[in-house]
């Protein structure tokens, strides 16, 4: 029985270690106080250059109207960044969800009425939802069962997802979409979109799932340590699962949304939008290694690069440069955080305070 006990105490230790040796190496700034006071000086600076321009009622109402389906599928990546992964087909998936949802609708209205296709509705909007998450379970049976690097599997369901998109299309965009949803993308509650209000509540429920319930926190131990993950009891598929399916599913939620603010769907919607989700979560304070993550520092990183492409346009400067502010802004977000986190690394081995390392180094993703 001592023995018993004594091993149990001597596994629990090693867990203790582990994990806190993995929270200690997490140097991803949480990013909130840095994002809202970069959003500000942005903010200022295009108002500046050009305020007849970017303080105009119209774009600050686009503004509000862009941002939120950038920021749902940046809370789709966020969630797969935690585990340690990555999910490059979101902007794929969402486009599924999109085109599920606009052919049926098309189809119904042409064969049984536009009456017929309205009371439809509810079900062709969660055909749309159901997509999203099919296609978030593909990438988690490739990455939790077959074992793929997820960098990998879903650079290739990405490319497969975009295929499938072509071939249902037939590479010509389909217009239509619900009256309801349509609605969506133009209706303000005071003087705030709609689709805004939709952002918030997205966020703010991603923000329970990962603080507040049992598979958040062992989406962030995951992340953090998949060492600590395993002798803690947690089950490696069931967590890649469950975190790829709902990072579908808020893609499916960002495909909708693309129809609300555009009656359309088409295989190459959003094609530039993978880079620039990836520059939001990272500068937003998620680590790119996994284990950390702040849903307020990737909002407020989605309204500011939002804010920048606003402010290019106002400035004529075009998307290609829009495109290459976006790779600096990432590379040196990460230069950055890699600098802080040597000094904080080289302060704590001077002062012998260093976090212990685990027993068992973690494997890569």
């Amino acid at each position: 029985m001592n023995g018993t006990r004594g091993a149990l105490s001597e596994m629990n230790g090693r867990v203790d270690n582990a994990f806190s040796a993995a929270i200690d190496r997490i140097h991803v700034a949480h990013g909130v106080g840095r994002m809202a006071l970069l959003l500000v000086v942005t903010f200022g600076f295009f108002a500046v250059l050009r305020p007849e321009i970017f303080l105009n009622s119209v774009n600050l109402q686009n503004i509000g109207i862009a941002a939120p389906e950038i920021g749902v599928l940046a809370l789709a990546l966020m969630l797969a960044m935690l585990t340690g992964g990555i999910d490059l087909s979101v902007v794929s998936i969402a486009n599924g969800a999109a085109i599920t949802v606009s052919s049926i609708y098309t189809h119904f209205a042409t064969t049984q009425g536009a009456d017929a296709a309205a009371s439809m509705t509810p079900l062709v909007l969660l055909a749309g939802l159901a997509v999203g998450a099919l296609l978030g379970a593909v990438n988690g049976v490739l990455i939790s069962m077959v074992g793929i690097t997820p960098i990998l599997a879903t650079l290739g369901t990405m490319q497969v997802f975009n295929g499938l998109a072509l071939v249902w299309t037939g590479g010509v965009t389909i217009s239509g979409a619900p009256a309801a949803l349509r609605s969506l993308g133009s209706t303000a509650v005071a003087g705030v979109p709609v689709l805004a209000l939709v952002l918030l509540v997205a966020a703010a429920l991603v923000a329970v799932l990962v603080n507040r319930t049992p598979i958040g926190r062992k989406v962030q131990l995951q992340g953090a340590n998949p060492v600590a993950s395993t002798y803690s009891g947690i089950s490696k598929r069931a967590t890649l699962m469950t975190t790829y399916v709902t990072s579908g599913l808020l893609a499916g939620v960002a495909g909708l949304m693309f129809l609300a603010r555009n009656p359309s769907a088409s295989a190459d919607y959003g094609s530039s939008y993978v880079l620039l989700v990836i520059v939001i979560v990272v500068l937003g304070g998620t680590n790119p290694n996994g284990g950390s993550a702040t849903v307020l520092g990737v909002l407020l990183a989605a309204v500011t690069l939002q804010v920048v492409s606003s402010g290019f346009t106002a400035l004529r400067l075009s998307a290609y440069e829009y495109a290459i502010a976006q790779g600096v802004i990432l590379v040196g977000v990460m230069v950055l955080d890699q600098v802080k986190f040597r000094r904080r690394r080289g302060r704590r081995a001077m002062s012998g305070t260093a976090a212990p390392e685990p027993a068992t180094s973690a494997p890569t993703h």
